[in-house]
């Protein structure tokens, strides 16, 4: 039998596993790694700016092309810059693994130049860590990496690569198959517990499907779809499982929760049967607890047990994958009577439509709704904040145009380095970012990853000159003292605000833009909005930055009071 180094033994397990790309940047703990990497030519080796970003990459590669995405940094702060991502993917469930370089066995635990404990430190943010001590059990520890990563409730694992271990020979022999002792995830639907759950369906006045993150996850929409239009139950859905089914079906409410359509809010509050698909209930869409669906039986679809009862009591619990529960309720769900229902959403929405106040200066409303006309087919990557809300709100999505963002963890900075690693693995897609100007600021280096892979592109920014969310907070309800929320602020206005001329914005975008070899276009009116996009969309290679100067008291509407119920909603002020 041949041996081979862990190394190659590493760059061979890629191949095996279909890893046609992996984000890494290089260090003196995995430089061996590299020089391996560099001697092949299967899988594309892409070099972000800041390991930060390139875990979100590789987030949005895995989230938009269904593959597990996967990084290579190196030992201590290479690894440590990992830590925001891998609770990003964490929360969100998306198959990462990700391999850290580390000092030589001997020296771990030792204060080593560049030592840390990596797995000790992401513990609790990924689905399992290890770091490799026997050169023997590399290939069992890689093959397991990939398996954990994508399968049950998929999360992100961290294998962590001493460097002697690596080096070492070894069998050259790749594991055909996993065997983990007292890991089987469980995906069958119990099928006793899923026609109780459709009987009770059946026999509600005001049924309502809630569809979360997990029906995006495993790929379940037009399933999810035919199941709606099969039973005509009205369909709720979390921030993160917009897109579950066409914002534009007639029996799709909006999103509910804190920035929820007020329709919806009022659908789960006098529900009688929630029928949840997905979704761990977190303290965003709820409200107050035990006023959540204070009507209603609440049937629990999940493939997460810990996930199940963790927050919102259920009635009916089944554990399983939401697309073998959804082809199995395809099979035996049967139309309801809720046409009386549906009249009671309608006249909700009649009552307080999603929409923006009509200005004539430019919205987010009005940037989303050409968004909306001018593509029929998109990837759509938010930032997090104000923006992402809106964006949530008013984005019209299908099968052929898909939202990514952070949702559970709220992580600001994925915007443009999530369009990055959308377009890498869907080169053939039209991909837009969307970002609040402190949002985009935070990993904007990433526009040299953009220029260097000519990767087109559109990377927007809706620029307020403040951190919009919290700025909100602060005008709602406390008192309009505006306390680290405005990015003009510096020495020159500092304790004289209103007093004296604001800064000029920094950076100028604009010549940002350029400077990194992007495009460069500034909107300032509504009318401009559309020759924008159409220009942007002519690119070819070159990533396009359009920034929209929007008003900083654009709020998001409607908002749950904090500690408040799904009926306490902020309509207006």
């Amino acid at each position: 039998m041949k041996k081979i180094s862990g190394n190659k033994l590493l760059v061979k397990a890629l191949k095996e596993e279909g890893v046609d790309t992996i984000f890494g940047y290089p260090g003196a703990c995995t430089i061996d790694i590299s020089d391996e990497l560099y001697k092949q030519d299967y899988t594309k080796v892409i070099l972000p700016r800041q390991e930060v970003a390139l875990v979100h990459e590789a987030d949005a590669y895995a989230r938009s092309t269904g593959k597990v995405g996967v990084c290579l940094v190196t030992s201590g702060p290479g690894a440590t810059n990992l830590v925001t991502g891998l609770a990003t993917a964490y929360y969100d469930s998306v198959p990462l693994v990700c391999f850290t370089g580390q000092v030589a066995r001997h020296l771990i635990g030792n204060d080593a130049f560049q030592e840390v404990d990596i797995v000790g430190i992401t513990r609790s943010i990924t689905k399992y860590g290890v770091t490799v001590r026997r050169r023997e059990d590399l290939g069992r520890i890689l093959k397991e990496a990939f398996y954990i990563a994508r399968s049950g409730r998929p999360g992100p694992v961290l294998v962590d690569l001493p460097k002697d271990v690596m080096g070492e020979l070894g069998s050259n022999e790749y594991p055909e198959e996993v065997n983990i002792r007292g890991y089987k995830p469980n995906t069958h639907v119990h099928i006793g517990q899923l026609k109780r759950a459709i009987k009770m369906l059946g026999k509600a006045k005001r049924p309502l499907f809630l569809a979360g993150g997990g029906v995006n996850i495993s790929r379940a929409g037009a399933l999810f779809t035919e199941v709606v239009n099969q039973t005509k139950v009205p369909v709720v859905t979390t921030v993160m499982g917009r897109g579950a089914i066409p914002t534009t079906n007639p029996l799709y409410i909006g999103n509910l929760g804190m920035h929820g359509a007020y329709a919806a809010n009022m659908a789960v509050n006098e529900c009688d049967l929630l029928f949840s698909i997905g979704t761990r209930f977190n303290d965003r869409i709820t409200g107050k607890l035990h006023s959540f669906a204070p009507n209603a039986q609440i049937v629990h679809i999940d493939i997460d047990t810990a996930a199940i009862s963790k927050n919102v009591q259920v009635d009916v619990p089944i554990v399983a994958d939401a697309k073998e529960a959804l082809e199995k309720m395809r099979e035996y769900a049967a139309e309801c009577e809720t046409e009386a229902w549906i009249s009671q959403i309608d006249s909700w929405k009649q009552e307080h439509p999603m929409e923006m106040k009509k200005k004539p200066i430019m919205t987010p409303e009005d940037v989303i709704q050409t968004i909306n006309r001018l593509f029929d087919e998109a990837i759509i990557i938010t930032d997090v904040g104000q923006h992402q809300m809106f964006t949530a709100q008013f984005i019209e999505l299908n099968e052929k145009k898909r939202l990514y963002m952070s949702g559970g963890l709220g992580t600001m900075g994925y915007g443009l380095p999530g369009a990055i690693g959308a377009k890498i693995g869907n080169p053939d897609t039209p991909v837009i970012s969307i970002s609040g100007d402190g949002g985009m600021q935070m990993n904007s280096q990433e526009l040299a990853t953009a220029v260097l892979e000519e990767l087109p592109i559109i990377s927007c920014v809706f620029n307020n000159s403040n951190l919009g969310m919290v700025r909100q907070w602060q005008k709602l309800f406390y008192g309009k003292r505006y306390s680290m929320t405005c990015l003009r602020s510096g020495a020159a206005c500092r304790g004289r605000c209103g007093e004296v001329e604001c800064p000029t914005y920094t950076p100028d975008f604009m010549k940002l833009a350029e400077s990194y070899g992007a495009k460069g276009i500034r909107v300032t009116r509504k009318e401009d909005i559309e020759p924008a996009f159409r220009e942007a969309m002519k690119s070819q290679k070159t990533p396009v930055v359009i920034e929209f100067e929007i008003d900083p008291e654009d709020l998001v509407y409607p908002m749950i009071q904090p500690g408040g119920t799904l009926k306490e909603m902020i309509l207006d002020c």
